[in-house]
This record gives structure tokens, sequence and C-alpha cells, in this order.
């Protein structure tokens, strides 16, 4: 698991950091609100902390600009030594996902990392009634996608099959149980329908993005992961 700490106080930063790799987690640090926004954008995070006052750009306007082009996937913790309801509120309405005031002890930072990191799987989260797979937001009430907000049109049968990725991500999925959850019973069973729209949603979803979400798993099939 990689998490990305964005932390100005050099002492609180080695503190956190140095627990983190001490609990198997890959850590990359930045002491700058820029400078997390640089590393963010470069890179995939399961898990972001982030301090709410910095030098360049804080911890809340960088949250939302991460929310903003990446969606919900990688769960955002907020550090800060304001501790009032105001404040709270303004760190979730940024899309943060929890919130810890200094001082803390590193095993109430820990239980809260792995409490965030088993509500994802494969990098999908359900927030507000949406899947959310990096910056792919699916919402089933109106059966739309959108991609780093570009509206993607969706048969209804490739929304199907895209939800019922999503809704599995990280696992492998045989084209045998593909057919089985996406297609009518009725169906013509040749497993080849299923790399046809599979392609299909290459085409609109990843073409021309840096990440690709859409994965073939050789021998099996295919997983959706941010």
């Amino acid at each position: 698991m990689k998490i990305l700490l964005v932390e100005d106080e050099i002492n609180i930063a080695s503190f956190i950091e140095r627990g983190l790799r001490e609990a198997g987690y890959s850590v990359l640090t930045a002491y700058d609100g820029v400078a997390g926004w640089e590393m963010a954008a470069t890179e995939s995070f399961h898990l972001l902390i982030l301090d709410l006052i910095m030098p360049r750009m804080n911890g809340l306007e960088l949250c939302r600009r991460y929310r903003q082009t990446y969606g919900y996937a990688s769960p955002v913790i907020m550090l800060t030594a304001l501790g009032t309801t105001d404040d709270i509120v303004k760190g979730l309405e940024a899309g943060a996902d929890d919130y810890i005031v200094k001082p803390f002890s590193f095993a109430e930072l820990e239980a809260r990392i792995q409490a965030l990191l088993r509500r994802t799987k494969g990098g999908v989260t359900q927030a507000k009634g949406r899947l959310c797979c990096g910056d792919l937001v699916l919402e089933p009430d109106n059966h739309r996608a959108v991609r780093n907000g570009r509206p993607i049109d969706l048969t209804i049968r490739e929304y199907r099959l895209l939800e019922y990725l999503m809704l599995n991500s990280g696992t492998a999925l045989s084209r045998q149980s593909i057919i089985k959850e996406v297609w009518d019973k009725e169906a013509d069973r040749n497993m080849n329908v299923v790399d046809v729209y599979i392609n299909y949603l290459r085409a609109k979803i990843d073409k021309g993005a840096d990440r690709k979400l859409i994965q073939t798993v050789s021998g099996i099939g295919y997983r959706i992961e941010a």
C-alpha cells in the first residue's frame, strides 16, 4: 500500500513516515501543498495524509483539487491543530474522509488508516450513491459515467458491464462470470462477445488516458482497478 504524506513540519513528517514504514507501508513525503499536488498528479496512492495549514497550497485546496481531478477512490485523512467543528466540517466538505487533531498517537493514526483502507477494494469506493475508480465516476441512479469531468455515452450493455467490473473491482473476473451476470440468460454464450464489449469500454474510458483502468488478466479475463 502506497501513501502520500504532505506535512510541512519536518519533525511531525519524520515521525509519521517512520511509523508508516515500520507498519509496512510505502510512503512518499512532500513538505508543502504544491509539491504534494505534483506528487499526487504523477503517482497513484492508496491513501493521502494532508496537513491543513501548509505553505504555497493548504490542505483544503489540495484535497479539493485532488477530488475534482481523481475522484474518491483514495481516502484522505486531514491533520491539523485546529479542532473546532467548523474546521472539521470544512475539511470534510473539501473531500476528506477523516480528521485527526494534533497532537495524536501513531496508534490512532494507524487504526484510522486501516479502517479507511478496509472500505476500499481495488481502488473503488462508493460515495453519495456513486461508484468511483480513480477519476472515473459511475452514477447508477441515472446510468451515467464521467471520467475526469468528461461525460461518457454508454449503451445499456456497456453500462451493465462497467458496473459489474466496478462492483467487483480488484477481482479478476472470468469471461464465464461476466456472461452470466451481464448478459441475459437467453443471450449467445459465445465468450468472444465479452472481449468485444471490453474493447468498446476501453475505447470510451481508457483511450487517451494516462492511467488505464481496465486490465487484462492472462488466462482468466478482466478486472478494473485504479
